[in-house]
């Protein structure tokens, strides 16, 4: 192989999978458990993941999940031996996806904390759900940045808007605090 035919040489974990038909609802589970693990697909039926002992574990876990289904599957360890940069742009585009939704997660948190505090609505109530979807949203993007072992593009967008929501959120606290005080 010449230098510049070299391939990065990213282990995967591949799962080859076939569930029964009937019913559609097995299929939508499988593809639910694997959007999930962060998985992406190679073709119909095939996904993969970066190797790593979480990742073979939770490919594992699946196997066994589709073999009570009634259908079959394989888990196997292997490096590209043609075509790796697709499937690293292909692994890094879905987390760069995820990170995006989280920026636009976060752009409809700082709109909502925006519209109640326009109209003042300066309640403990509103500031404890307010909190709890941060926290969802930094949960999420957690998770995201675990996944994120090959360098995705979009996590510093993503934790510069989590960022801007923490400290609108300060902002929206300090208001609710001041008008406790008032009462």
């Amino acid at each position: 192989m010449e230098s510049g035919d070299r391939e990065e040489t990213t282990a995967w974990l591949v799962l080859a999978y076939r569930v029964p038909r009937e019913p559609t609802r097995l299929r939508a589970t499988v593809w639910r458990r694997i959007k999930a693990l962060g998985a992406v697909y190679m073709q119909n039926s095939v996904a993969a993941l970066p190797n790593g002992a979480s990742n073979e574990r939770s490919l594992r876990s699946l196997r066994r999940e589709i073999v009570e289904m009634g259908g079959n599957a394989q888990v196997m360890q292997c490096v590209v031996l043609a075509g790796a940069a697709d499937l690293v742009a292909l692994y890094n585009a879905a987390r760069d996806e995820e990170y995006t939704e989280i920026v636009d997660k976060c752009r409809d948190f700082l709109q909502e904390i925006r519209k109640e505090t326009a109209t003042e609505h300066f309640t403990f109530a509103e500031l404890e759900e307010n909190d709890e979807d941060l926290n969802k949203l930094n949960s999420w993007f957690q998770k995201v940045t675990k996944r994120d072992t090959l360098g995705a593009t979009r996590c510093e967008d993503a934790a510069t808007a989590l960022s801007e929501c923490a400290e609108a959120l300060e902002g929206f606290a300090h208001h609710v605090y001041l008008v406790e005080d008032r009462d």
